[in-house]
């Protein structure tokens, strides 16, 4: 039998003990699953020289390693992954993806994989995605061009799927959305955080970035007809008054990206202005539109309520929507506030579809929800520490 020297640091005081305690002789001092309970048997019993088989020593190591393997196994399972964090990071990553403009605009393949990225993003969670979109309170104004492309390429994912339009038309118009406004993304920005109107000297960009950013898109190796064409008449108009060139005959995936691109503005705070709320975006949008199957389908999407918005419950509760239902006047909310208008120490889900928690309307002060994580919303919560595995020994004695 070969003996390990036992540290002091590997008795915990309370607990059993994982292994045999032997002196140098190899004669038992104290059985596995004593408790040994005060500081003075600890320093008797080493003193007079405590020591642990190597091999019961490895035998527990060996299964303290895989109780903590399989701890951590079932806690990713329990554990929601934080698709906030995942969602405040993406505007970062676009950043970094365009950052080279304009002497490198991104290949078509970086275009793609972000696309790609984008879309297995929104499919994990489409509340969490629309959420994003609703509530930007807290949203660095700097990355405002980022963030907007982003919204209108999920506005565009979700408003084609519901028009059940074909796979690659879908794609396509999600690449246009990410990259129509490649020109002007940090001009986006700076014009968001500018308390004054828009300067002559920025119209003449925003007047050329549609042409220029299917320009720069051809140059960098993009062959996609529908994508480039989407992108270079996106602000044209069946009017003829739109820019740059006043046609009336923009193509359909234009119109849609259009559609995507000014109501996604829209719903979208600057210092100049809020954000307008999504019913009276909404409203113009249907008007805009005469109701067509484009703003038909948006409205379908967001529902009255969208996952972000802020409403008033019957009960006397402000709430967060967080899950939209069958019916778009019946979302889940997360109540944050009592009756009273007390703030909660912990959310409550109600289903407005209940009587007692019918939504009375939308509260227009946000103050409280904007200071409010929205994994506190969403009900996350860290779980537990896994108990601590049995102490690894030392050194052979």
């Amino acid at each position: 039998m070969k003996l390990l020297r036992l540290p002091r640091s590997k008795v915990r005081l309370g607990e059993p003990l994982p292994w045999n305690i032997r002196d140098e002789t190899t004669r038992l001092l104290l059985s596995r699953g004593h408790i040994v309970e005060s500081e003075e048997l600890l320093d008797a019993l080493l003193t007079r020289g405590a020591f642990v088989d190597i091999e019961e020593a490895r035998a527990v190591a060996h299964l303290a390693d895989l109780a903590e393997k399989e701890r951590a196994n079932i806690s990713a399972l329990k554990r929601p992954e934080n698709l906030f964090s995942l969602w405040d990071q993406s505007a970062e990553e676009m950043h970094q993806l365009m950052a080279k403009l304009p002497e490198a605009p991104p290949s078509p393949g970086q275009i793609t994989d972000f696309v790609n990225r984008l879309i297995a993003l929104v499919d994990k969670d489409v509340d969490m995605a629309l959420y994003h979109m609703v509530r930007q309170e807290t949203a660095h104004l700097y990355y405002y061009g980022y963030n907007h492309a982003i919204h209108a390429s999920v506005l565009c994912l979700l408003m084609a799927r519901r028009l059940q339009w074909p796979q690659a038309r879908i794609l396509s118009l999600v690449h246009a959305a990410l990259t129509m406004n490649m020109p002007i993304l940090q001009l986006q920005g700076v014009m968001a955080e500018q308390d004054e109107p828009m300067r002559e000297s920025q119209k003449v960009l925003i007047h050329a970035h549609p042409e220029l950013a299917a320009q720069w898109l051809t140059e960098a190796g993009v062959t996609d007809g529908d994508w480039l064409t989407a992108i270079a008449q996106h602000h044209e108009h069946a009017d003829g008054n739109g820019y740059p060139h006043g046609r009336n005959d923009p193509t359909e995936l234009a119109v849609a990206l259009r559609v995507a691109d000014v109501f996604t503005a829209k719903i979208s705070p600057r210092k100049l202005r809020a954000a307008l709320p999504i019913q009276e975006a909404a409203r113009q949008l249907f008007r805009e539109d005469h109701g067509g199957p484009l703003s038909s389908a948006v409205i379908k999407e967001f529902g009255l309520y969208p996952p972000g918005e802020v409403v008033k419950l019957s009960s006397g509760e402000i709430g967060v929507v967080m899950r939209r239902t069958d019916s778009v006047k019946c979302p889940i909310v997360a109540s944050i506030t009592d009756d009273k208008g007390h703030p909660m120490v912990h959310t409550v889900q109600r289903d407005t579809s209940q009587a007692p928690y019918t939504i009375v309307g939308p509260v227009a002060d946000k103050t409280l929800v904007a200071r409010m994580p929205p994994e506190r919303i969403y009900g996350y919560q860290q779980l537990p520490s896994a108990a601590a595995p049995a102490p690894a020994l030392g050194r052979p004695a």
